[in-house]
C-alpha cells in the first residue's frame, strides 16, 4: 500500500526522500539549523528542487556549513564561489552567508546556542497545524514575521518572512504536513 504524503513533493523521488525522511522534522543542532537557514537564503526566488538538486555542492563549496570558517571568508574565497557553476552565483547571497554566518556565532554568543534562540520563538515544542490541502498553507505568518525582523535587526540577510517560515516548516519549528500524511503523526 502506497504511503500517503503530502501533495507538494509527489512525482519527484529527490522531494519525496526529503519530505519522508527531512522536512518537519525538529531540529535542535546549531550546525543543522545554519544549514537550512542558508539553503533558504538560497532558495529565495527560485524552488526548492533546485536547492536540493545542489544541496551537495553547496556543502563542498561552504566547507559542510562551518560556520566558524564561513565567518572568516576573504573576498578570494567569495571569488571562488562566484565561479562556483555547482552552486547558486548570486553575490548578494554568497556575501549574506558571511555575514549570516557572523551574525549566527553573535546570537550563539548571547544565547548559548542558536537553537535556544530561534526555538524560544515557539517555546521550544512544535506548533502543530491542521492543513488537509499544502495549498492552503500561508506563505508566511505573524511569527515569521517576528523572527524575521528580529533577525534582521541582528544583522542578517535574505531572511523575510517568507524565507524564516520555509525554515520554521523544514526544520520542525512548525508541523505542517497535510493531516493525511503518513508523516504527520510521526513528527
Amino acid at each position: 500500500m502506497e504511503k500517503q504524503r503530502c501533495g507538494w513533493c509527489l512525482g519527484n523521488d529527490l522531494y519525496m526522500a526529503y519530505h519522508d525522511n527531512e522536512w518537519g522534522v525538529p531540529i535542535k543542532e546549531d550546525k543543522t539549523l545554519f544549514e537550512f537557514l542558508i539553503l533558504e537564503t538560497f532558495q529565495a526566488g527560485l524552488s526548492w528542487l533546485t536547492i536540493l538538486k545542489k544541496r551537495e555542492n553547496f556543502r563542498k563549496a561552504f566547507d559542510n556549513f562551518d560556520y566558524q570558517k564561513i565567518a572568516l571568508y576573504d573576498q578570494r574565497k567569495i571569488d571562488s564561489l562566484l565561479q562556483d557553476a555547482g552552486i547558486i552565483r548570486n553575490k548578494l547571497k554568497i556575501h549574506a552567508t558571511v555575514s549570516n554566518a557572523q551574525a549566527f556565532i553573535m546570537i550563539q554568543k548571547e544565547f548559548g546556542a542558536f537553537s535556544t534562540y530561534i526555538w524560544d520563538f515557539v517555546s521550544h515544542r512544535p506548533i502543530v497545524n491542521c492543513f488537509e490541502d499544502y495549498k492552503t498553507m500561508p506563505a508566511n505568518t505573524e511569527l515569521s514575521d517576528r523572527i524575521s525582523i528580529d533577525l534582521k535587526k541582528r544583522g542578517f540577510k535574505f531572511v523575510g518572512s517568507t524565507v524564516v517560515y520555509a525554515h520554521m516548516q523544514a526544520t520542525g519549528m512548525v508541523n505542517d504536513h497535510e493531516i493525511s500524511c503518513f508523516r504527520y503523526h510521526e513528527v
